[in-house]
């Protein structure tokens, strides 16, 4: 879709891209323009649709059952990666595109994972096929290897078992092939994955002995380029770090991006709930992705903001609005139709990869040790289809994380990296990571 910061400021705008201060206002009038000028057709048959409630029947019910919030908007005008970046960092550092240089590197702000666990609490990433999380050079330490968890293998017995730590984030499989198809509910992905995706974390969560200490967060990371009519914020968004992207965007992170979905479910919260604005704590604040590491901070009074955009951006703990929990809360939910047939997803293995995919193919070369091979960045995946993309990541995290297991057992620096390119392990800068009540899991697209 187009998601390029030119073609948002388009469809915000009604405009092309300028420099213009103040922002002109919003009208939110430009997306059939930008989607006409870059292909016929595609306004009509995609921008300006949308699913009728009955395709979507997990969703319904669970917005009707607990909560949606009608205004929680992307914390940066951009494509996937820098708004991903915002929900556990509060920040991109200063990315509107994919920064390959970054990459390599990792990138380098503070998570709240670091400040949950500097103030003792746990958390869990619970991967499909690439954990993205290791887009933060942080998470690619030693210290943290253990926190890394196969969802098919660990979510639902660990659900169970009543050992889900105090944070939890899931990725979904970013990747469709016929084996395990997409559930990430990206364009052209089957939205019954997803639907079941949710269904599935939903049935687990509410058949734990931890159910009434959880809030489940589901939210997208981005609109994917499709309309929405909700004005986006663009006065009194504070810049998290004073950053400025690069030429020729030069965007100073001073407004938010489109309107997307967000679903709050716990048994503290009473059906048909809508959240709407926050209650400070500024006048202009906002529901956004920064809203995550905001209400960490609050609920478990960590030492410090991250930046000073989750200082600024609303809390969740607003949903809560009941004084004890729900005994009514649905068991399971709606069975949905039988996904695609067979044969379309044998054609989506042949695919071309996506832009994201790309991104997660050059992390994980980096963590794999292709980076310094001559083919890195641009060739590296240039005659890759999803298939073979799918394959490359779950290999170069599955050998990196065994390295890395293998390392932390034999007892080196707990803050080092495993080096698959020189087949050691590289210094990085020490620094830290991770009650009960809150178990966010973030299922984007």
């Amino acid at each position: 879709m187009f998601l390029e910061s030119q073609h948002i400021y388009e469809q915000v705008f009604g405009k092309t891209l300028s420099d213009e201060r103040p922002y002109p206002e919003p009208k939110m009038n430009g997306f059939v323009q930008n989607a006409e000028a870059i292909t016929k057709g595609m306004s009509e048959k995609v921008v300006m649709q949308g699913f009728p409630p009955e395709r979507l029947p997990v969703f319904k019910e669970l917005v009707q059952e607990f909560a949606v919030c009608d205004r929680w908007f992307s914390s940066v005008p951009a494509a996937t990666q820098p708004n991903r970046l915002y929900v556990h960092a509060a920040t991109s550092n200063g990315a509107v595109t994919n920064d390959t240089s970054t990459l390599v590197r990792g990138f380098p702000q503070k998570t709240v994972f670091e400040s949950l666990e500097e103030s003792g609490f746990t958390f869990g990433i619970y991967y499909q096929s690439f954990p993205n999380c290791l887009f933060y050079r942080n998470m690619r330490k030693l210290k943290y290897v253990d926190n890394f968890h196969h969802y098919n293998l660990s979510f639902k017995r660990h659900c169970k078992e009543g050992k889900l730590p105090n944070y939890v984030v899931i990725e979904p499989r970013y990747f469709k092939v016929l084996s395990a198809p997409a559930n990430d509910d990206h364009p052209k992905n089957d939205v019954v994955e997803g639907q079941n995706l949710v269904k599935e974390i939903y049935e687990a969560l509410r058949a734990s002995p931890q159910w009434n200490e959880i809030l489940f967060v589901v939210v997208y990371d981005e609109h994917g380029g499709y309309y929405d009519h909700v004005p986006t914020p663009v006065i009194g968004v504070p810049n998290p770090d004073g950053l400025v992207a690069p030429p020729p965007y030069n965007f100073k992170f001073d407004r938010l991006g489109v309107r997307v979905p967000a679903l709050l479910i716990s048994p503290w919260i009473e059906p048909g709930t809508v959240l709407h604005e926050p209650n400070g704590p500024e006048p202009t604040s906002q529901y956004e992705h920064s809203s995550i590491p905001a209400t960490l901070k609050k609920i478990f009074n960590l030492k410090s903001f991250l930046t000073k955009r989750d200082e600024w951006a609303g809390t969740l703990d607003a949903v809560i609005n009941r004084t004890s929990p729900r005994t009514d809360c649905p068991v399971t939910l709606p069975e949905l139709p039988r996904a695609r047939d067979v044969d379309f997803g044998t054609q989506q293995e042949d695919e071309d990869l996506t832009d994201f995919q790309i991104e997660l193919i050059q992390a994980a070369a980096v963590i794999k040790g292709d980076h310094i091979k001559d083919i890195y960045p641009l060739k590296l995946a240039e005659n890759m289809k999803v298939f073979d993309g799918a394959k490359y990541v779950e290999e170069a995290f599955t050998r990196f994380h065994g390295e890395s297991k293998k390392a932390k057992e034999g007892g080196r620096d707990e803050h080092e990296i495993v080096d698959l390119s020189k087949r050691s392990t590289r210094h990085s800068d020490p620094r830290s990571f991770l009650q009960k009540f809150f178990s966010c899991l973030i299922c984007d697209n």
